[in-house]
């Protein structure tokens, strides 16, 4: 049975990581452990750069806090200023002993409003919970299931990505 570290406790993502594995790897056991560890970048990534930089610190921070796993998995969600806009967006990095894997979610622009309220400081998921009147939303659909009805809920939208990440460990002699 193969050890997967993912570098949250946020039930979302660990879910999102499993089906991930579960799909591009149907015949193996895996076992699964959420832990909680850094990003060392902002609570909330204001860009592209900073937001992958945080998905690689959490795989990377995962793996010196539990050293005997076969892949440590980082997920951080981040915004960016497009013009007059804000894009939202995660990364996912997957490290294993001998290479990294990684992926970014598709992207989505945010409702004004939310806009807003991010300008003002205040965390993405802070923000949908007070303009969509919601608690703890980020363990939840998020962003992503309310602005679309939950057709794509936060989990689907990261296990996409889990699984665009895994490219480089099911292709081995290509990578």
């Amino acid at each position: 049975m193969k050890k997967i570290i993912i570098a949250s406790k946020n039930p979302v993502k660990i879910q999102a990581v499993k089906n991930g594995f579960e799909k591009m790897f149907p015949n193996q056991e895996f076992e699964f452990i959420g832990v909680s560890v850094p990003s060392n970048v902002a609570d909330q990534p204001f860009s592209n750069a900073e937001t992958f930089l945080g998905a690689k610190n959490r795989a990377n921070n995962a793996s010196d806090k539990i050293k005997d796993a076969h892949f440590y998995v980082g997920i951080e969600g981040g915004i960016e200023q497009i013009e007059n806009e804000m894009e939202a967006f995660a990364w996912i990095v997957v490290k294993s002993a001998s290479k990294f894997g990684k992926s970014k979610t598709a992207t989505f622009f945010l409702p004004k409003e939310v806009v807003s309220l991010i300008k003002e400081g205040k965390e993405l998921g802070e923000a949908d919970d007070i303009v969509f009147n919601r608690t703890n939303s980020k363990q939840e659909n998020g962003a992503v299931g309310i602005l679309t009805g939950n057709i794509i809920d936060r989990t689907k939208y990261y296990t996409e990505a889990v699984i665009l990440a895994l490219i480089p460990f099911k292709n081995n002699d290509l990578y």
